[in-house]
């Protein structure tokens, strides 16, 4: 199970969470986040997959993105449509890889899912709340019973140290849970990561 650290936003702060190697960490691109990243990135070790984090943005804004901050994967937290992914795909590199944000409650419906196989390399599911991401709360992982894919998939929304051993309980099932994304748990402020806490949170992962 590979682990992701999203939000991320100082440079101090980006280095001191790199040397702790994470497999991913996320960069938010979407202005109205208190996460909203403008800044530069820093070198970080080759092992780590530069995540951009979209909503409803354009596929130009995207491309763009990528190659100025070097982007290894493309996060879509908005309303995308399959064509829109498709459209990304043939627009991007093919080692890049794209990653379809799906909002889930106790009624969601993984039927929606189905027409995205194609145009995504992985689903992540985030607790449905007031804003796209970020809103701090888990969602009911029962839920996940009812997936009806292969597709390996991020699990997110509101995971901190105390939801890890649920977690562990959740990889041994069949679900293809593919890695595990957090944020606001390991937080100071917005986009300011406690090094301790995740430093922890990667010696029991």
């Amino acid at each position: 199970m590979k682990l992701k650290i999203c939000g991320m936003k100082y440079p101090d702060n980006i280095l001191e969470v790199g040397a702790l190697l994470p497999d991913y960490m996320g960069f938010i691109f979407w202005e109205k986040s208190a996460r909203y990243f403008d800044g530069i990135i820093p070198e970080l070790p080759k092992s780590i997959r530069k995540a951009g984090v979209f909503v409803n943005g354009t596929v130009e804004e995207i491309v763009k993105k990528i190659k100025k901050y070097d982007l290894q994967a493309v996060q879509l937290h908005g309303n995308e449509s399959v064509a829109f992914c498709s459209n990304l795909k043939n627009n991007i590199d093919s080692t890049i890889e794209i990653i379809k944000v799906f909002s889930v409650n106790d009624n969601f419906n993984f039927e929606v899912l189905k027409p995205f196989e194609e145009v995504s390399d992985y689903f992540l599911f985030d607790t449905k709340g007031k804003l796209p991401g970020g809103n701090g709360t888990t969602f009911d992982w029962k839920v996940l019973e009812k997936y009806p894919s292969t597709k390996p998939f991020f699990l997110s929304g509101g995971i901190g140290i105390e939801e890890l051993e649920a977690v562990k309980q959740i990889v041994k099932t069949n679900l293809p849970v593919y890695a595990i994304d957090i944020n606001s748990k390991f937080e100071i402020e917005p986009g300011l990561k406690n090094k301790e806490l995740l430093k922890l949170m990667v010696e029991r992962f």
